[in-house]
């Protein structure tokens, strides 16, 4: 069986549903952690809110297939700028069990730039 509609909708639903328990958990208890993060970064405090957008927005633009590849390149913007502010000192490092310590935020990353070049897939909502 050779349907790549199929795995890039698979593609799109995990990225989407595994992105958007990340924002769920910031509506329900907020972005405090991330306002000072922006903030030790010396960068205006309302950067912050952009989250919603990457962990909001983007997932649910993914999940019903709508402009895909602009909520994708929302998510990778989102990564990059988590990675930048919370983890650049784990770039080269294992975590305790052997694996890549950022291997969930290079998952997140490089799905989001993969959809971007494949595109949504013909299960989607009609734009």
């Amino acid at each position: 069986m050779n349907n790549p509609d199929i795995g890039k909708l698979i593609l799109r639903l995990t990225l989407g549903i595994l992105i958007l328990f990340h924002g769920v958990h910031k509506l329900l208890h907020g972005i405090g952690f991330i306002e000072t993060m922006v903030a030790a970064h010396h960068l205006p405090a309302f950067f912050a809110y952009g989250v919603y957008i990457g962990e909001v927005v983007a997932p649910l633009m993914l999940l019903i297939g709508y402009q895909t590849r602009i909520g994708a390149l929302l998510i990778v913007i989102n990564m990059l700028v988590a990675l930048a502010l919370v983890h650049t000192g784990q770039f080269f490092s294992i975590s305790g069990t052997g694996g890549y310590a950022l291997e969930l935020q290079a998952f997140y990353l490089l799905s989001a730039l993969a959809l971007i070049f494949l595109g949504p897939g013909r299960y989607k909502a009609h734009s």
